[in-house]
This record gives structure tokens, C-alpha cells and sequence, in this order.
């Protein structure tokens, strides 16, 4: 609610301290909407960045020539370095610039455009019919986050062309990569990370060296095929990012997925809409990325001195691009705070914007529909997953879940 132009929040809720606290605060909108009217790009002493809310902002920096994603100093988190975790990190397409992403951000966006949308949505169906029954989240609630983790694993895990009977081994591994490329992480998940990453690159390379061909040529080989055609044709910087599709869709998949059941609750309208039409679901998830997207925010560092968004910043400064005020930004979206399966010119941040803007943005959507359909044709009481969620802890991926 409003006053006088001041967002208030009840008086047993307090604002975030911060926008890294806000994002798993439950309900940091009002917060992002205050810094949108009030400090679209500011510096934070606090926190020792820029940040940058509204929608021009965010734009400028994500479109900046002086921004990079990593910091110039320090390409490979220092944690990382002399393990495969680092190893995957140093390759990944997302986290270079220059020579390091142009042209193999090119080979990436070519191969996931080589997927159709129907073959998509059926992997994505299966895997949400087969991963219900196993984990069953429906009956227990507790499980959604181990559903809604391994399915977009398995599933684009399964388009890479790992065997079926290694699925279930690739998504544990995965969980427990992710982690320890995250600032902060500890020492026991920080070596469980490393080693995880061993066993995917180990993985991948395996299946690079099969080298299918025609219609058995899963994702990664098609990858492979157009790095190659475009002179990228390293076995280790294919095989890094097939594990950088994997790793991708974890976090930011399974986010949308409760982000999508949470809205589901909060709209008994569109609850009741859905529940009968499943088609509607498509929409659901798309005003879910701009209404309460998984990713928060995302960083980028100056690599000299310049002009960025009209402020004058020093090489090795780092910005906060929170991208989740960006889409509440009425300049961006009128009548933000409303939540519209069929708003006119919807504008998305979520998978950002410029050469580092996501490719993966239909896989991601298409994935979280298939498995909140199947939650919804299991019965998953919606309802009550709104009145005991929880949000894993993150600095940048919202991610809510039944407590178990």
C-alpha cells in the first residue's frame, strides 16, 4: 500500500535493509519501487557498488561497452582456481567478454535456436510426468524444491544427450556444482562443488568424443558442430558450456517454478482460470518473469573509467543491476504492481539485455509451464504452499519453497 507517494510495509514486515537483502525478503517490491521514484542509479556506500533500479538505468549498464561481466582483476573467482569448477567457469560463454564470447555466444544461441518448441515442450511434459511420480510433490509438499531443481536439469540435461540412465546422477551433480560458484560459499559444499564439476566435464567430454551424427546428435553435439563452423571448435570450452546449460537452468528454473505456484496462490482468479485451461499457464509464467522474476539482479564491473547512465564511474567498479525493480518500473510497465496475463507490450529484464542477454529464455518458460501444469494435474495443494514457503538463501535468485 501507499501513502503520500511512500511505500509502507505492515507493521510486523520492515523493508530490506538493502537490495541484496531484498531478495529473499517477502515482499521487496515496494522497497524496488521506492529506489525506481527515488534512486534509479545511486552508490550504495554500505555495500560498496552502484546500483542501478530503474529501467533506463538497467538498460544503459546491461548495453554498456565499458561494463563486463566479471571483474577485470579477477576473471575466475580466486576460490575456483586449479579445479574443474574453475575450469568450467573460465570458459563459460556468461562470464567472458570479448575474444571469450564473440563469436561462441554465437555457436550457444544458434544451438538452442535448433531446438524446436514442440520437441521442447514434450521433453519438458515427459519429464514433468515421470519426476512427479517418482518425488512426488504433491503428497509432500517438502520435496517441490528436489522437483523443481531436477527437472530443468534433466530435461536440458536430456536434450545435451546424456543417457537416460545418467539423469538422475547429472542433476545431483549439478546441485552440487551450483553452490560453489556462489560468493561465499563453504569450505564442505565449496569441494563438493569442485568435484561435481569434475564428474560433468568428465561427462560431457565422453559425450563430445562419441561424436553422434543425424537425428541421434543430441544439443551438445549440435553445439559443437556450430562452434566449430564458427572456428570455436576447443572440446574444452564445449564441454564447459553444456555444463553452463545446466547449470543455468537450475536455479533460475526451479525460482520460476514456485515464483509461478506462489502467484497461483496469491490470484485465485488465475488459479481457478488455470486449473481449468492449462494453456493459460504459458502467460502465467511470462507476467510471473516481470512480476516476480527468479532473478533478482545480476553484477557488472567497469573496465575503465567513463560514462555510464549519465554518472561518472572508475574502473574496477562494480553495479548492482537489479533487474526485478527494472520490470516493476512504470516507464517500462504501466501499472506495475498488477499482475496481467495479457499485458500489452510486455518488457522482460529477467534474462537481461545486450550481447549477455540470456538465450535460453523460451527453454527456461517452457520448462517451468510443463512443470506447473503437472503439478497442477497432480493436485499440488497451491493454497497452502503460500502459507508455508520459504526462500532458499541467494544474493541474486529468489526461490521459494514449501517448508518441509
Amino acid at each position: 500500500m501507499t501513502l503520500e507517494g511512500y511505500h509502507v510495509y505492515p507493521r510486523e514486515m520492515n523493508p530490506p535493509s538493502d537490495p541484496i537483502a531484498a531478495v529473499t525478503h517477502p515482499d521487496p517490491y515496494p522497497f524496488y519501487a521506492d529506489l525506481v521514484a527515488k534512486q534509479p542509479l545511486y552508490s550504495d556506500d554500505a555495500l560498496g557498488l552502484w546500483v542501478a533500479a530503474g529501467a533506463e538505468a538497467v538498460t544503459a549498464v546491461l548495453t554498456s561497452e565499458l561494463c563486463r561481466v566479471r571483474p577485470p582483476a579477477e576473471p575466475v573467482p580466486k576460490t575456483l582456481l586449479g579445479s574443474p569448477a574453475g575450469e568450467v567457469f573460465r570458459h563459460l560463454v556468461r562470464m567472458n567478454d570479448g575474444r571469450g564470447h564473440c563469436p561462441f555466444k554465437q555457436a550457444v544461441s544458434a544451438a538452442l535456436e535448433s531446438l524446436g518448441p514442440v520437441q521442447v515442450a514434450e521433453r519438458s511434459r515427459l519429464w514433468a510426468n515421470r519426476l512427479a511420480e517418482e518425488i512426488g510433490p504433491a503428497a509432500d509438499p517438502g520435496r517441490l524444491a528436489e522437483f523443481a531443481f531436477h527437472l530443468p536439469v534433466v530435461v536440458v540435461a536430456s536434450l545435451l544427450g546424456v543417457p537416460e540412465e545418467m539423469l538422475p546422477q547429472t542433476a545431483l551433480w549439478t546441485s552440487d556444482f551450483v553452490p560453489s560458484i556462489a560468493p561465499g560459499c563453504g569450505p564442505e559444499p565449496l569441494e563438493r562443488g569442485k568435484e561435481a564439476a569434475g564428474h560433468l566435464l568428465a561427462l560431457f567430454r565422453s559425450l563430445l568424443a562419441a561424436n553422434p551424427e543425424g537425428p541421434a546428435a543430441g544439443l551438445l553435439a549440435i553445439l559443437a558442430r556450430e562452434a566449430e563452423r564458427l572456428g570455436c571448435d576447443d572440446a574444452d570450452v564445449i564441454a564447459a558450456n553444456g555444463v553452463g546449460l545446466l547449470f543455468q537452468a537450475h536455479d533460475a528454473t526451479a525460482g520460476l517454478i514456485g515464483n509461478s505456484l506462489l502467484a497461483l496462490a496469491r490470484f485465485h482468479d488465475t488459479l481457478a482460470q488455470a486449473t481449468v485451461d492449462l494453456s493459460l499457464l504459458r502467460q502465467v509464467v511470462l507476467e510471473v518473469l516481470r512480476y516476480d522474476p527468479p532473478v533478482q539482479n545480476t553484477r557488472r564491473f567497469l573496465a575503465r573509467d567513463g560514462i555510464v547512465a549519465g554518472r561518472a564511474m572508475r574502473e574496477g567498479d562494480a553495479i548492482l543491476v537489479v533487474l526485478a525493480a527494472a520490470n516493476r518500473d512504470p516507464a517500462a510497465n504501466p501499472d506495475p504492481e498488477r499482475f496481467d496475463l495479457f499485458r500489452n507490450n510486455r518488457r522482460i529484464f529477467t534474462f537481461g539485455a545486450g550481447v549477455h542477454g540470456c538465450p535460453g529464455d523460451a527453454l527456461a518458460t517452457t520448462i517451468a509451464e510443463a512443470g506447473v501444469a503437472q503439478l497442477l494435474l497432480n493436485r499440488f495443494y497451491v493454497q497452502g504452499f503460500a502459507e508455508a514457503l520459504i526462500y532458499r538463501p541467494s544474493a541474486n535468485v529468489r526461490i521459494p519453497f514449501a517448508e518441509a
